[in-house]
């Protein structure tokens, strides 16, 4: 349970949502004005894209970072930095006049943004024991999910009306406005500070949670969850256009549906976590992704797959991710409380590593058919499916 002390200084649910949010909005903005880059820099599409690859990357990396430095000086002055740090960033993009400005602009404002991924989950584990927490990291995805959803849509009128540069505009005036925020009602939730000598304590402090059964088995879950998501983010729109012969608006309009499903499943998570424990909400999650991805496979090799069939799979996979997904998250940051932060940020590591990896080999085996997206989705669902399996082990209580 948490400390007493913590839980009359909560800062509000909905501020602990924005924070969370400015990372994904800056992320997701700029999407649609990648293509234009090319013009505005006479650059090829290779480094263009590094805009969006490099971004992702440091996202990875610094959440190695932030975890241990939240454990150690506690969540709010590294909440606090951050927010610096990615304002810095989007200022450094909206004067950019070369790609390379752009680019390390980018880096900045990934190194800033990432922070509120990492740093949200461990406070809502210093507020709320492992069971609560399940519930709350469900709501807190839900109200995500509608960020990646709609952030591209308003990069894109924004670039048609005002220019590349107003997508910055509006993430640094939110930005200020979530620092603002968290300056006035975002309280120390760390009461359990640990040390932090230097580099060889944190890698010490990852190799004691990697050496952790449970934790690997709720980490890898949560990343072999996401490696599927990855992969059908990264495969599907190929399927619909190459193999399907349909046009790419109306993969737009089925992926909703998916969005739509997803936040179902991590609403009803919210709703009955608590209550029925992670545990078991990860079990039926990983349990009704397989059941549709083994789905989307036979109908694949039986050649009847379409939109819908293919769609309607992937919305039974969505629900179940919606189960698992905040489940295992709540799982990895309870096994050991005081390195809540930490774990945290290996754990979101993993989650971008691995859907990288599953995205990038999809890459190299898509070519003319589906049953390259089939097979990944059904070897990551599978992998997720038997590490909580395998590092869980059932009618033990994993937190130390």
């Amino acid at each position: 349970m948490a400390p007493p002390g913590s839980r009359s200084r909560r800062p509000p649910f909905l501020v602990l949502i924005a924070l969370t949010a400015a990372g994904a909005l800056a992320l997701n903005i700029f999407v649609p004005s990648i293509p234009g880059m090319q013009r505005v820099f006479d650059a090829d599409y290779a480094t263009v894209q590094l805009t969006l690859t490099a971004s992702f990357a440091s996202y990875a990396v610094m959440q190695l970072v932030y975890g241990p430095l939240s454990d150690r000086f506690g969540r709010r002055p590294v909440v606090l930095a951050s927010l610096v740090v990615f304002l810095v960033g989007n200022v450094l993009c909206l004067v950019a006049d070369s790609i390379a400005t752009l680019i390390a602009g980018r880096v900045v404002q990934a190194v800033g943004g990432c922070a509120g991924f990492v740093v949200t989950r461990a406070i809502l584990r210093d507020l709320y024991d492992r069971q609560q927490m399940g519930s709350m990291l469900g709501y807190l995805t839900m109200a995500m999910v509608a960020v990646p959803m709609v952030a591209p849509a308003i990069g894109g009128y924004l670039d048609l009306w005002y220019g590349w540069r107003a997508g910055f505009l509006l993430v640094a005036a939110f930005t200020f406005g979530v620092l603002i925020a968290c300056l006035f009602v975002l309280h120390e939730t760390n009461t359990r500070l640990q040390p932090l000598e230097g580099v060889g304590d944190m890698a010490r402090a990852f190799g004691s949670l990697l050496r952790h059964r449970a934790f690997c088995g709720y980490a890898f879950q949560v990343g072999c969850t996401t490696g599927t998501f990855f992969a059908f983010v990264g495969g599907a729109p190929y399927v619909m256009v190459e193999v399907m012969g349909r046009p790419i608006s109306e993969y737009g309009l089925y992926f909703m549906f998916i969005a739509v499903m997803y936040m179902a499943g991590n609403y009803i998570s919210g709703r009955v976590s608590a209550r029925v424990g992670i545990d078991r909400m990860i079990r039926r999650g990983t349990s009704l992704a397989l059941a549709g991805v083994i789905v989307m496979f036979a109908i694949t090799v039986f050649g009847a797959l379409t939109p819908v069939t293919m769609f309607g799979a992937m919305a039974v996979i969505s629900v179940g991710n919606g189960f698992s997904t905040p489940n295992g998250l709540a799982g990895a940051v309870s096994v050991d409380p005081s390195r809540a932060g930490t774990a945290s940020g290996v754990a979101g590591f993993l989650q971008m590593t691995v859907g990288t990896v599953a995205t990038y080999v999809l890459g190299l085996l898509l070519a003319g058919t589906a049953m390259p997206l089939a097979a990944v989705m059904l070897a990551t669902t599978g992998l997720a499916f038997a590490a909580h399996r395998i590092g869980v082990r059932p009618g033990r209580d994993p937190e130390r």
